[in-house]
């Protein structure tokens, strides 16, 4: 095996945050000192070279002289602090009214997993891939996500299977019910694009082309280019967290951990704003 220099892109700042709050899992779960193969030092830093490129456990820890089963649960035990850190949705929520947002942005992603033999009846009494999504035509989970209108997601979502529809998705997980929350009580609606049609009061989805071929109305037109206008920026949330987490873009794990893998990229994202915004 030949080793070989090599640079991670992340502000030292965040690997010593990373450091803290694995000092504190530690100490709370009774890690007697020297009993672990790597200090928190250096297990913060493995974690981030994971999120950051997306790197085969058996080599990562390789790299940093422990076994493929230590790799596995140091990965594991960090995904599971980081992600404790994100806010609730009602929190995320008051913050961004708290913080003078003028709306919400809904969005939902497929996030891409290796195949999980769980099938599901339909209502049609058919066998089907629960986490198969025709629409992608791939294995994988649906996330949901709310973003500032500047496009920084600020809460996602437990993994729904994939062949769940996005606005399924949000009612099953009661998003949408936290949005109806915040559009009156907190002023901030939410916009959204045509797949969450019908989520109800204070979710704003563009008119879809009427079936019958005919062209929309000259006012429902623009209105359809005013919410896009101000939706667009939105699409930017989860490019944010998989073009800067390597690891998000394909996921080996089970597809119901992706959740707690997206929430913990979610809350390093958000930290590392502070000193080094994204560039995409």
């Amino acid at each position: 095996m030949i080793a070989y220099p090599a640079r991670l892109d992340v502000p030292r700042e965040l690997i010593q945050h990373v450091v803290r709050l694995l000092r504190a899992e530690r100490r709370t779960v009774g890690t007697r000192p020297g009993t672990r193969a790597l200090t928190c030092f250096y297990q913060a830093i493995m974690v981030l070279v994971w999120f950051r490129k997306g790197e085969d456990k058996t080599t990562l820890g390789a790299g940093f002289g422990v076994s493929r089963a230590t790799a596995y649960r140091y990965v594991a035990e960090a995904v599971r602090v980081l992600a404790a850190q994100t806010p609730t949705l009602h929190d995320a929520l008051t913050r961004v009214a708290a913080d003078g947002w003028s709306h919400v942005i809904l969005d939902g992603k497929l996030f891409d997993t290796d195949r999980l033999a769980e099938t599901i009846a339909t209502v049609k009494d058919d066998t089907i891939d629960a986490w198969y999504s025709g629409k992608h035509r791939d294995f994988g989970a649906n996330i949901q996500a709310i973003m500032r209108p500047d496009g920084l997601p600020i809460w996602t979502s437990d993994a729904m299977p994939g062949h769940l529809h996005d606005l399924t998705c949000a009612q099953r997980l009661d998003a949408t019910g936290a949005l109806y929350w915040a559009a009156s009580e907190l002023g901030l609606p939410t916009l959204a694009d045509s797949g969450y049609e019908g989520a109800g009061q204070g979710i704003h989805a563009p008119y879809k082309q009427p079936a019958d071929g005919r062209r929309l109305a000259v006012d429902n037109r623009a209105y359809n280019a005013v919410l896009r206008s101000m939706r667009c920026l939105g699409e930017r949330g989860f490019a944010i967290l998989v073009g800067r987490w390597r690891t998000l873009r394909h996921s080996t794990a089970i597809p119901r951990q992706v959740g707690d893998i997206v929430r913990a990229a979610l809350h390093l994202t958000h930290f590392e704003y502070r000193y080094l915004p994204p560039s995409c």
